[in-house]
């Protein structure tokens, strides 16, 4: 949670507000606590969509739908007023983690688990349809998991069958992977699409996987519509459960159970009061963030509303603390953890006198510090360390500059826990990360509720576009794009006239995908030449009949996509083999291990990455200031990360200069906009957040050593 802005109010419809829970362009979440010590998220709309007649009334809409579903299991309405200048709406606060956290941070559900949530689900979806309501947007994040309770919630894009005005007929709202075929298709929303929606999702909830797979936006719609649904070995373990789940994902609409039918078929109690029906880490998770609720800041008044006294005959603020105290610190206690009984006894309010010191600005970094890929987190922490003394060093800075890290081990498990340290520290303003792929689901729902700006500069899976963006920047161009570059590089230095593929499933699915990329491009590049694949099944050892065979049909050039391992032994096969012709790899195995294992056959192997490395010339003066700060020369990914927190650094001063110190929401909607030019490259992003230049250096093994050759031509888009 964000403390309170000086402009922000300090009270809302009866709600004294505590602090922002996040902020988007539109508006702003507050938590707000009535005087009896409830808790509400409070959404209010910024004036100047109010004054929008269509926004008023979606807004109005969105009211009126919250307050007619009366079920206890989707979040409550408390209160609204859609006629104030800034129109708000109050919910019951939920502390839990989203079913999208929950399964990304903790793995899949057990299949009991995801029968009762599917009852529970099933029966809030009735009580929406039984009033001619549809929600569009039933997925993992808009589901939580408190502690009584699971809990559907955002009705912000739900609508009655009356309210067709709002939206065009061809508009598809939802999010991808979730959407129903006939809405993909732009068809109207119907019941039976929430129903179809609650099939993905419950698949994942089991699986951990979404049943269409991931990828662009556009490919997962089309395999929505034309393909069957994959439930994995998970799911067909429980052959009542899948035929279920089958039933609700099927293409045509008329064919998916009602929610109360789908509520009657799942034999499996439904949830009561608890979380006994949960997985003991997903509890845990459940009890820190209850728990958290016993270290809620002491209130600060703001400029909006500077009252500093309650009303006569009302409890002021310190006396509605502690009974708001008393009641969680029940709750969170009967949950059990000693976390629960140190926060009981903390106090953040300031001493009598305390003079409030000047807050900092401070850039976040979100690193596997101490995991597999530490080399680099390490490199990129220490390229936005050194963006930030460089700017500090100025003398003409409107602010000083500060650097907070965050570890989460490249462990998906750990990713949640290392966001929240961030998001909830009052004067980061953007952060960057993560390393790598498998910390970027658990964290990106959180960084987005927060609006606190999040740029990667090398988790650059294409799976995270259907994912929760609202936040996220991923500021080099997605992986799989380099088999465009690597066709582009191998058509300036010619020879090439049959690219054997080699993917070796040990690798990553990114790998495979920039296999693909490279098969399907090659011909946009090479006029005539043809390619020859080859597939190697996950744990194999032995390549050498597959590189046989490879050779046997006359492959002039070879691109290997795998482990650091897989490419040394592919490559010492080559070199036995007297093969002469270019040979390629993804970028992902240019590694020490790579080089040692395969020794002098490493050489002339060449790859397309999407960073420079030290020896680039247009890094020349960040290497020297690497080697004064640290004694070493930067280490790969430096300069990108260098070059995240200076485009972080040119909105910040551009803020600073127009105003002061930005919102987080500010700040995430100046990054999106115009171009920054940073040391190796332009920086201008698209609608999706991703860099728009597909700029790809080139680097070759010489000498046993990795040398920076320079930039690889740009590939083609698509």
């Amino acid at each position: 949670m964000e403390q309170l802005h000086p402009s922000d109010p300090s009270r809302i419809g009866g709600h004294r507000l505590l602090g922002r829970l996040g902020a988007g362009g539109m508006g702003v979440v507050y938590l707000g606590r009535t005087d009896d010590g409830a808790l509400a998220a409070v959404k209010v709309i910024r004036a100047e969509y109010a004054e929008e007649a269509d926004f008023r009334a979606r807004f109005r809409r969105e009211a009126e739908i919250a307050a007619e579903v009366d079920t206890p299991w989707a979040v409550r309405i408390t209160g609204a007023d859609p006629d104030a200048r800034e129109p708000w709406l109050a919910t019951a606060f939920v502390a839990g983690p989203s079913l999208a956290e929950a399964v990304s941070t903790h793995g899949p559900l057990p299949l009991r688990a995801v029968r009762i949530l599917g009852k529970a689900l099933a029966r809030a979806l009735h009580v929406m349809h039984a009033r001619g309501l549809v929600h569009r947007d039933v997925k993992p994040g808009n589901v939580l998991l408190g502690m009584d309770r699971p809990r559907l919630i955002d009705f912000g894009i739900a609508r009655g069958g009356e309210h067709t005005a709002l939206t065009s007929a061809d508009a598809v709202l939802g999010t991808p992977g979730f959407i129903p075929p006939e809405q993909a298709e732009g068809r109207p929303a119907e019941p039976a699409g929430d129903l179809f929606a609650l099939g993905c999702l419950l698949a994942y909830a089991a699986t951990g996987r979404l049943p269409f797979g991931t990828g662009t936006a556009e490919a997962v719609l089309y395999r929505t519509v034309h393909d069957e649904p994959d439930l994995g070995p998970e799911l067909l373990a429980d052959p009542e459960l899948a035929t279920l789940l089958r039933a609700c994902l099927d293409k045509h609409p008329d064919l998916r159970p009602t929610a109360a039918g789908l509520d009657e078929d799942l034999i499996e109690d439904t949830p009561g009061e608890g979380t006994d029906w949960l997985p003991d880490p997903v509890v845990a998770t459940i009890a820190e963030r209850a728990a958290a609720l016993l270290a809620l800041p002491g209130i600060e008044e703001t400029v909006a509303d500077p009252e500093a006294a309650p009303a006569p005959g009302t409890a002021g603020p310190a006396a509605s603390r502690r009974r708001f105290l008393g009641l969680a610190a029940g709750a969170v206690l009967a949950v059990g953890g000693g976390t629960a009984a140190w926060l009981a006894l903390r106090d953040d309010d300031d001493g009598p006198g305390a003079a409030p010191a000047a807050r900092p600005w401070a850039i976040g970094v979100q690193a596997d510090l101490s995991g597999p890929q530490k080399a680099a987190g390490l490199a990129q922490e220490r390229g936005v360390r050194l963006a930030a003394d460089a700017f500090n060093a100025r003398k003409d800075k409107p602010f000083t500059l500060t650097v907070v890290t965050a570890d989460d081990a490249g462990a998906a498990d750990r990713s949640a826990a290392a966001a929240t340290s961030l998001v909830s520290h009052p004067d980061v303003l953007a952060v960057i990360g993560p390393t790598g792929n498998a910390s970027v689901p658990p964290c990106l729902e959180l960084y987005g509720e927060a609006a606190l700006p999040l740029l990667t500069v090398s988790a650059l899976a294409s799976a995270f576009s259907v994912a929760d963006r609202r936040s996220f920047f991923q500021v080099s161009p997605i992986s799989f794009i380099q088999g465009g570059a690597l066709n582009a590089a191998l058509a300036r230095q010619r020879g090439v006239s049959r690219l054997g593929v080699l993917c070796d499933r040990d690798g990553d699915t990114e790998g495979w995908q920039a296999v693909l990329h490279a098969t399907r491009t090659l011909a946009g590049y090479v006029p005539g030449a043809t390619v020859y694949p080859r597939v190697v099944p996950r744990g194999t050892q032995d390549l050498a009949p597959v590189v046989t065979d490879m050779l046997a049909h006359g492959v002039d050039t070879i691109f290997y996509s795998g482990t650091p391992r897989g490419a040394a032994r592919t490559a010492t096969l080559l070199a036995a083999a007297g093969f002469r012709g270019h040979r390629a790899a993804d970028y992902t195995v240019m590694t020490p291990e790579f080089l040692g294992i395969a020794g002098p056959a490493a050489e002339g192997w060449q790859f397309v990455a999407p960073y420079t490395g030290p020896e680039a010339p247009e890094t020349a003066e960040l290497a020297r200031a690497h080697r004064a700060a640290y004694g070493t020369a930067p280490d790969v990914w430096t300069a990108e990360a260098y070059d995240a927190a200076g485009l972080v650094i040119d909105r910040l001063v551009t803020a600073a200069r127009g105003g002061g110190r930005p919102a987080r929401a500010a700040l995430l909607s100046a990054l999106a906009q115009g171009s920054y030019r940073g040391l190796t490259k332009e920086y201008t992003f698209g609608e999706d957040r991703t860099v728009k230049e597909n700029t790809y250096f080139l680097h070759r093994v010489e000498g046993g050593r990795i040398r920076y050759v320079g930039p690889a031509a740009a590939p083609a888009a698509g």
